[in-house]
């Protein structure tokens, strides 16, 4: 290590001693005072990572030590995580490259045991669990049944790597939500490992392969969420480029009124930010608000950066979070650790110390916070509680149009004639009420617009917080107690982000009340909050397809988009698992919960929300008689032994993976077929044909594989030919350790469009082969198969922020694998950038003003790419020739960063530069 400002020092904690690098000393040399919280943590990454210049020299130190706040970011650093989190969806990709490289480097003269994570690097099973079953006590073991029955083979494959990979550890499935565990039990604060010989401290960071990564911020730990080539290449040791952040201050003062919750605030807090406009940035929070508010409360704050747009939104270090600590079963070693190193390099936080100096500050008074929602379809769309009805009759309205009958629709235009000036809820209630008759629960009911057909206490944002559980538990004993039940059509569920959770709400004695209400455990992941809410009882399917009916569901998640929650539910909402449970009892979103009764008591008297709400002193007094470290001692003890059924399942053993050749699930992917030690070169691309045109904010979920696998695709086709049934497809997500499967679906969006074609909409494009011609249309894949077969490469031509959205590897995967040399665009989403170059696809850049519109390109032309210098030159020359043989010269710039991005790109990826600095040391 480096050392240019001589900042190493010692700390003496638990009668050992650390060396660590200091802040402080640092501050000798640099006015850091001001710096936020979250900035030191950058700058000590990189005192601690400076190594002369490969990836961290002093020049990057000085950036950050001399941070303007006002400063557009534009200068570019390496950060290191201190360990990677992984969820299975994006983590057996992870896993399957692994394995893969170990075969790699055994036959570059290498040993298979050389390929492991550099860094502490855990996989928790969490996103296969879905809600087959629910509203029955045996709802948990049914669904954990069918769980592993689908996704056996994947298991088998992670059941391999937990005893073959060092430095890697699998959390079962049947056991928490990754980032509630994160929280519980992985995350350390402050990290200690031996380096040549001394004993280090420092901050842990993380890397995670979900989006609300970040809510381990909560706990003053930096992190967020990355795709799976950056997280690979940080598990291999290699760090990750990024810009130096503005960091947006957010003051939090006073403390939450009577009624309100923690999802309450989330939801203010995310609305505020979004209009504010904080993408790309850091949030900090801070103010003297932070005494009142406890670490779950701000874990779920931390949880909803992704929907509040920032990288991160994390808290400091400070009394509450070693509460915690100690809450949740932490070691007092630990504890004092973290204490005295915070401590020690100012990281610490107290009330009323001098603010920090940020790029924007915001404020929120806490005491003014009141219940809300979020929907019908963005987690932004903030929603009063009182609002709520007139947002669903707002919102309904385009949603039912088509279903208007000619007679209707004249009365409608009458009445709006009539009384023009007339609220929308006006308008709506004057027309006609369109409902199903259905026969559910030995009942005979009528469901409508605005019937709540899913009720799910769910996701990691609110399973995580005690007082938003044991709140819906306490209202529900005060619900049951009056005999109020959920509405029949309602598929209610609970899915508690760790068993931790069950055992106090058991302990409070309320488990038996949710379950009145139908609310039985169904499983222990992410189920509802990411689509795996299961089927809709048969009798609500019919009514709902019957009249086309605009259905609702209301979810304590931190997703709503369109689509996402369920296919037959236009309407979802977010809301705290309380509100959650009292929808299910009012079963419409058709209401005004405020005004409106809930239901009737036995005796027929109505009942209100405002009758069973329990008191924010009431759920502090059950959160303190029943939440103890016993509870997370208990249940993290073995936390990755696992059950019978995780422990019975067959895996193979060795150092190298025994690959099945049936399975669609696992393959050897192609990167590393015929690599040899050489190092190539940065060559000119010649002759090479346009395989997509597109336009502006191309985002990853238009180029990579994703939700359900369509029956006649390219995709499709290949599984019923090696005999899997349509009903049998799974969907992407559970099949990312399949590059066969995932190329196919690479560019087969339903909603993209190629500019190649006119009015198409889908995963299509010409294919001109090797004479040209007029094209022939076909699937995206075929024509690439096809002019892989002919020797051509190929290029994508785009617009402005290509590859905008969640930092999906397999959208540069699957690049790489269709066999596309080049992107050229108008500019490039950060993230996406830096994977395409991990994956060696080389990211060209228009100049300043040019496009493809600008030169006249329709994708019929062939292109020349010169000048690249291998990798030398910043710009290189395009020049495209059209049929007619008339040619457009252009400049573009070339966009690798750095000179460890150049290397990367000469090896061919950033797994083929490892590979061979591995089998050198073998060597």
């Amino acid at each position: 290590m480096t050392d240019s400002f001589s900042t190493r020092r010692q700390l003496d904690v638990n009668g050992r001693q650390y060396t660590y690098f200091s802040l402080p000393a640092l501050g000798e040399r640099f006015d850091i005072s001001k710096l936020p919280y979250s900035m030191k943590i950058l700058l000590e990454n990189l005192l601690r990572h400076e190594d002369g210049g490969m990836s961290v020299d002093r020049s990057h130190i000085e950036a950050v030590a001399k941070w303007d706040s006002k400063a557009q970011p534009s200068t570019e650093i390496a950060f290191m995580p201190a360990r990677v989190v992984l969820q299975d969806f994006t983590g057996v990709p992870c896993v399957v490259d692994l394995a893969a490289m170990r075969d790699a480097v055994t036959r570059l003269g290498g040993k298979p045991g050389q390929i492991n994570p550099q860094i502490p690097s855990e996989l928790v099973i969490d996103h296969s669990v879905q809600v087959d079953v629910f509203g029955r006590p045996d709802a948990l073991d049914l669904n954990g049944k069918i769980e592993f029955e689908r996704n056996a083979e994947r298991y088998s494959f992670l059941r391999w790597g937990q005893s073959a990979l060092q430095n890697f550890k699998v959390v079962p499935p049947n056991t928490g939500i990754v980032h509630q565990v994160n929280l519980e039990n992985l995350a350390r604060v402050v990290m200690e490992q031996e380096v040549d010989g001394q004993l280090m401290a420092y901050p842990d960071t993380v890397f995670g392969t979900d989006s609300h990564t970040t809510m381990i911020n909560g706990i003053g730990v930096l992190g967020w969420g990355v795709g799976g080539i950056e997280a690979e290449a940080a598990m291999l040791g290699e760090p990750s480029s990024m810009l130096i952040p503005q960091v947006v201050g957010f003051k939090l003062t006073g403390k939450l009124p009577e009624g309100a919750t923690a999802t309450d605030l989330v939801l203010t807090v995310t609305q505020m930010l979004r209009e504010h406009g904080v993408v790309g940035k850091f949030v900090e929070f801070f103010g003297d608000g932070l005494q009142h508010l406890p670490l779950a409360d701000r874990a779920t704050i931390g949880n909803m950066s992704p929907e509040y747009g920032a990288t991160c939104g994390i808290f400091p270090i400070d009394s509450e979070a070693l509460r915690y600590l100690r809450l949740s079963g932490r070691s007092e070693e630990q504890i004092a650790l973290v204490e005295a190193y915070a401590k020690a390099q100012g990281l610490w936080h107290e009330p009323g110390q001098p603010e920090a100096e940020y790029s924007a500050t915001l404020h929120l008074d806490m005491a003014t916070v009141k219940p809300s929602l979020a929907g019908p379809k963005r987690p932004q769309d903030r929603v009063l509680l009182e609002d709520v009805q007139e947002n669903f009759r707002t919102n309904v309205e385009p949603l039912v149009a088509h279903r208007r009958t000619p007679e209707a629709e004249r009365a409608l235009q009458r009445f709006e004639k009539e009384g023009g000036g007339q609220p929308q809820a006006d308008r709506l209630a004057a027309k006609p009420a369109v409902c199903s008759r259905i026969h559910i629960n030995d009942q005979d009911v009528e469901i409508r617009d605005g019937s709540v057909v899913i009720a799910a206490i769910t996701s990691c944002t609110n399973t995580s917080n005690p007082a938003v559980m044991l709140g819906a538990g306490l209202l529900a004993r005060n619900a049951a107690a009056r005999g109020l039940k959920p509405a029949p059509w309602v598929k209610t569920s609970l899915g508690p982000g760790s068993r931790v959770v069950t055992d106090y709400l058991q302990k409070a004695g309320v488990m038996d009340d949710l379950e009145k209400l139908g609310f039985f455990v169904v499983g222990y992941g992410c189920t509802t909050c990411i689509g795996n809410s299961g089927p809709l009882p048969e009798a609500v399917s019919k009514g709902i397809a019957e009249n086309d009916l605009a259905v609702a569901s209301v979810l304590s998640g931190n997703r709503n988009f369109e689509g996402r929650i369920h296919a037959e539910v236009k309407m979802n909402y977010l809301a705290s698992p309380p509100l959650v449970v009292a929808y299910a009892i009012a079963g419409t979103v058709d209401i005004d919960l405020t005004r409106e009764p809930l239901g009737k008591d036995r005796d027929g008297n109505d009942v209100y929300l405002r009758d069973i709400w329990p008191t924010n002193k009431e759920i502090g007094d059950t959160i303190a008689a029943t939440v103890g470290p016993e509870l997370f001692a208990q249940n993290y003890a073995d936390v990755f032994k696992g059950d019978t059924r995780w422990n019975s399942i067959d895996s193979p053993s060795g150092e190298s993976f025994a690959w099945d050749e049936a399975s669609t699930y696992i393959k050897n992917p192609p990167y590393f077929d015929g690599m040899t030690m050489e190092v190539g070169t940065i060559d000119d691309v010649v002759g090479a044909r346009v395989l997509a045109l597109l336009g502006d904010s191309i985002t990853t979920d238009h180029i990579s594989p994703a939700g359900a696998i369509k029956k006649d695709s390219p995709a499709g086709r290949y599984l019923q030919e090696r005999g899997v049934q349509p009903a049998d497809f799974n969907s992407y997500g559970s099949r990312r350790g399949n590059d066969d499967v995932m190329v196919r679906g690479t560019f087969a969006n339903i909603r993209i469009r190629n500019r190649m074609l006119d009015g198409v909409e889908g995963g299509y494009t010409k294919y001109f082969g090797r004479d040209g011609g007029e094209g022939e249309q076909m699937a995206i894949y075929d024509a690439a198969m096809k002019y892989k077969a002919d020797g051509i490469p190929l290029v994508v031509v785009a617009g402005q922020e290509y590859g905008t959205g969640s930092s999906r590897d397999w959208a540069a995967k699957g690049t790489n694998l269709l066999g596309v040399k080049a992107v050229i665009a108008e500019s490039f989403e950060r993230i996406h950038r830096s994977n395409l170059v991990g994956m060696g696809v080389l990211p060209l850049q228009f100049m300043d003003g040019e496009s493809a519109d600008s030169h006249g390109l329709d994708g019929t032309e062939t292109f020349d790419i010169t000048g690249l210098d291998d990798g030398s030159s910043k710009t290189a020359r395009v020049v495209a020739r059209r049929p007619d043989g008339s040619e457009k010269s252009f400049q573009v710039h070339v966009m690798l960063l750095t000179p460890k991005e150049v290397e990367y790109f000469r090896n061919g990826g950033i797994l083929h530069y490892v590979l061979r600095k591995l089998a050198r040391k073998a060597a």
